[in-house]
């Protein structure tokens, strides 16, 4: 097997969808409604159905949405956030846009996530908000964090981008805190064609603040309540997550089939380090990251069968020229910058043939061998 293989298939996945994704694309393009549409309404109550709470605010990007989130629960300057310096640079961003400072703790060795041992030694009395990422798929500790978010009176946005479907507990990610936050960039668990995100939360006067902000934080018409941005998901995106999750249960089955699939052709192989998930976690794997040493070269090997890769993440946040001198470092950050030299993630998506797989899976094998 010699020809290129997809990272992501978006085409396949595409023509499996076509009918029904054309076919909502067409209703949007005969209504003309490109703003705030029925469209946008129909996939914000289905989403809150499936994650499981009242409220989700569709709004223009993940980022937006870890924006908006903060900015609803008042975090200024002045105050602190306690995050994961080992994912990408928007979990961090936001908090420098609202003025407040980033407080990094280190990850888990083996699920990559926040170490929810150390977070509640960097908790000040300037702590406003904690976001752990659910990365690569699963979620962090969530139960030890609301544990300490009643402790403390300290709001948990969970970053959950990357964990759509995945569940914690038997509760689905994005539900599992004050705020939950997805992305819909079309790479993700669940995408649409261009950028979308959005928030989920229980709480009526959160979703109220949120809803303005994403309208320049209008109440009504002209009537601004509050400072807001222009954060609003279009009609044309929201129709096909619409359409996507017609599919979507049966591709998060897949995605966790395939997962547990390359953990068990890999496992043998004690020289390639493999994600742990956690009894209480599903995972949706939208990356399958692994561990090597000698990155480099196992990665050229790959290139060479026409194997693709991707590295989440290289450089940690901490290390970063535009948060090293705004943000504060509250414990060592070894195994972050381990990871971050160390880690690679493998082509995964719904549609991998299991031939494709066992080939991916027997050339790292060998390359890690040769390396």
């Amino acid at each position: 097997m010699t020809e290129n293989i997809p990272f992501i298939d978006l085409k396949t996945q595409y023509a499996e969808l076509k009918q029904s994704i054309d076919g909502r694309i067409q209703t949007v393009l005969d209504h003309g409604q490109y703003i705030m549409g029925p469209e946008v309404k129909e996939m914000e109550v289905k989403l809150a159905a499936y994650v499981g709470v009242r409220h989700c605010v569709s709004v223009s990007s993940g980022t937006e949405a870890l924006l908006i989130a903060l900015m609803a629960l008042g975090v200024g300057p002045g105050d602190e956030v306690i995050t994961s310096p080992f994912t990408f640079a928007a979990t961090a961003e936001v908090i420098a846009l609202v003025g407040a400072t980033p407080v990094f703790v280190d990850i888990e060795p083996d699920t990559f996530n926040i170490n929810c041992d150390l977070v509640e030694q960097a908790i000040t009395s300037k702590t406003k908000a904690i976001i752990p990422v659910s990365l690569y798929g699963q979620t962090a500790d969530m139960q030890a964090l609301e544990t300490i978010s009643i402790q403390y009176g300290i709001p948990i946005v969970e970053d959950a981008a990357q964990s759509l479907g995945a569940t914690h507990d038997g509760r689905r990610s994005g539900g599992l805190s004050s705020f939950g936050c997805v992305s819909f960039f079309p790479s993700k668990p669940l995408g649409c064609y261009g950028d979308g995100g959005a928030l989920f939360t229980d709480s009526d006067e959160l979703a109220k603040i949120a809803r303005e902000i994403r309208v320049h934080g209008q109440e009504r018409r002209y009537i601004h309540k509050r400072i807001g941005v222009g954060g609003r998901m279009d009609t044309l995106q929201c129709a096909v997550v619409l359409a996507k999750l017609e599919r979507f249960d049966w591709e998060v089955e897949r995605r966790n089939f395939m997962g547990q699939r390359y953990l068990d052709l890999l496992k043998s192989n004690l020289s390639i380090g493999l994600a742990t998930v956690r009894p209480q976690n599903t995972c949706v794997w939208a990356q399958f990251t692994v561990r090597v040493d000698r990155r480099q070269a196992v990665v050229d090997a790959l290139k060479a069968h026409g194997i693709p890769t991707a590295v989440h993440y290289p450089i940690p946040l901490h290390k970063q020229e535009a948060y090293s001198a705004i943000s504060r470092v509250a414990s060592s950050l070894a195994e972050a910058e381990r990871a971050a030299n160390t880690v690679f993630s493998l082509p995964l998506h719904p549609y991998l043939a299991e031939e494709t797989q066992n080939f991916i899976a027997r050339s790292l094998i060998d390359a890690v061998a040769e390396g």
